[in-house]
């Protein structure tokens, strides 16, 4: 199960380039990991690592220092382009990273973020600009996201509304997926069955 987002408060990682695709997020010799936890090395693999597998020196923007534990991303447009694989979010959560912001995201990616209770946040080009002048102005400002008042508060105290898909956010919140969400309605399913007849088995001789 992914974990519960409500409410946290980071730093932010920029990463100032437009059509990162999921290729250049978790390249396609890892996608033979299944352990999540395990893809963290990947995430950016060939801008943070050497072919050889050496660090780069001096190190990627993610590798460096002051950017640890940092949880939010402000991205260029149309992130997550490319193919569909679920390792891109993987290695982004294994990484740390809770929420990313972008003037848009490539569906199946957004898709696949939302399941791994990672928050694609679309804000319009006027408001990125801006979000990118705040960061610029403070780079080590701390931004907070709200899932349950759909809120982002800045540094400065303003702050804006983002939209995310109804269901989606419940899971989030709770920290479920679809398998989960179904089981948790259960005796809901159960009583419902059991107040209708049997259904009508076709099959059956006449």
């Amino acid at each position: 199960m992914p974990d519960a987002f409500v409410r946290t408060t980071s730093r932010v990682i920029s990463i100032p380039r437009s059509n990162i695709d999921t290729d250049q997020i978790c390249p396609a010799r890892f996608l033979k990991i299944t352990d999540k936890a395990g893809l963290a090395d990947a995430l950016f693999f060939d801008w943070r690592f050497t072919p050889d597998g050496t660090r780069r020196v001096p190190p990627s923007f993610i590798d460096e220092p002051h950017n640890q534990g940092r949880e939010f991303l402000l991205v260029g447009d149309n992130f997550g382009s490319g193919s569909s694989r679920e390792h891109a979010p993987w290695a982004l959560r294994a990484w740390g990273v809770r929420a990313i912001f972008s003037t848009s995201f490539a569906d199946i990616f957004k898709q696949n973020a939302m399941k791994n209770a990672l928050l694609p946040i679309v804000v319009t080009p006027e408001r990125h600009a801006a979000l990118s002048v705040l960061f610029a102005a403070d780079p080590d400002g701390e931004w907070t996201v709200d899932l349950e008042t759909q809120k982002v508060t800045l540094p400065d105290g303003s702050a804006f509304d983002f939209e995310i898909d109804g269901f989606a956010r419940t899971m989030i919140l709770a920290g479920t997926d679809e398998i989960g969400y179904v089981m948790s309605r259960l005796p809901a399913i159960e009583a419902w069955e059991a107040a209708h007849p049997a259904r009508v088995d076709t099959l059956a001789a006449r």
